[in-house]
């Protein structure tokens, strides 16, 4: 059996494997609409050395409609079939990064979910690569021998809205990885209302990490999740606005040692367009209704 991997690795750590033929990193840089940026333009104007470009929309997410929210989850044979493109075997270690979006989480979760541990998330990601002087490549990237990865999901990973609405009303921890504007319905850019889960906390992604983009020390993770009540919860949802930067709070309790944490799939893209499920507005945590 393989020794396990760190969850974080950095910078000098990758830059002394570029060449480590059992290594494979992905970059998994992905925009919002509205941001006018591609990820697979931004890969080609310049990437580390050896990366392979995975698409979230198409890779790392099954077809809108095709489950819940806007980014559901791949199938098994999709997902496998992705990761055997990018040259991943059974016992490769994955290292994902972006440059501060949170969508690279996305990966080291989805590589998990489907039963490879060998994957960890380069601390600081894109930007801490840069700052440090290391080079970048440009162009669409190497072509690499087709991996041998196969895809086994742990569905019970995973809930449901329904699955969601009863765990709140239960008293389970929900917490909305979202900007703090769009969990109290300032704004909302583009799922079809504003607004918060009932009983869900506030915990946006990104003050998982320091000001150089690099994650907080789990000491300081801990301290800020029992905040919210997360040491004493029995079960830990996350949910953001499709499933993808929620999976970024679930590593921050990770790093605690809360590997439990659940996913709600379609999150609030998903929520929102039930009208007959109920939206809090506000900074305030309010109790889920119970049912009648």
């Amino acid at each position: 059996m393989s020794d396990p991997v760190p969850p974080l690795v950095s910078v000098d750590w990758l830059a002394r494997r570029l060449d480590d033929r059992q290594a494979r990193i992905a970059d998994v840089r992905w925009y919002l609409p509205h941001l006018g940026k591609s990820g697979v333009n931004e890969y080609q104007a310049g990437h580390i050395p050896g990366a392979v470009f995975l698409d979230l929309d198409t890779e790392l997410s099954a077809p809108r409609g095709e489950g819940p929210g806007r980014h559901p989850l791949p199938t098994a044979m999709n997902f496998g079939a992705a990761m055997r493109r990018a040259g991943v075997n059974s016992d490769t270690h994955v290292v994902a990064y972006d440059d501060g979006g949170g969508t690279a989480v996305r990966l080291w979760w989805l590589l998990r979910y489907f039963g490879h541990e060998r994957v960890s998330l380069l601390d600081g990601g894109l930007r801490a690569w840069q700052a440090a002087g290391r080079p970048l490549e440009t162009g669409a990237g190497r072509i690499m021998p087709p991996g041998n990865l196969i895809a086994h999901p742990k569905p019970d990973w995973v809930v449901d809205k329904e699955e969601v609405a009863r765990l709140a009303a239960a008293g389970a921890v929900i917490l909305d990885a979202r900007a703090r504007e769009r969990y109290e319905g300032k704004v909302e850019p583009i799922d079809a209302r504003p607004g918060h889960i009932p009983g869900a906390h506030s915990a946006p992604f990104t003050e998982n990490v320091g000001a150089d983009g690099r994650f907080l020390d789990p000491a300081q993770l801990t301290a800020k999740y029992a905040t919210l009540g997360v040491d004493k919860a029995k079960t830990v949802v996350a949910y953001c606005g499709s499933g993808v930067t929620a999976c970024h709070t679930i590593f921050a309790l990770h790093l605690t040692g809360r590997t439990d944490a659940k996913l709600y799939e379609g999150s609030w893209s998903d929520w929102a367009a039930d009208s007959t499920l109920p939206a809090a507005m506000g900074p305030a945590a309010d109790a889920m209704p119970r049912p009648n």
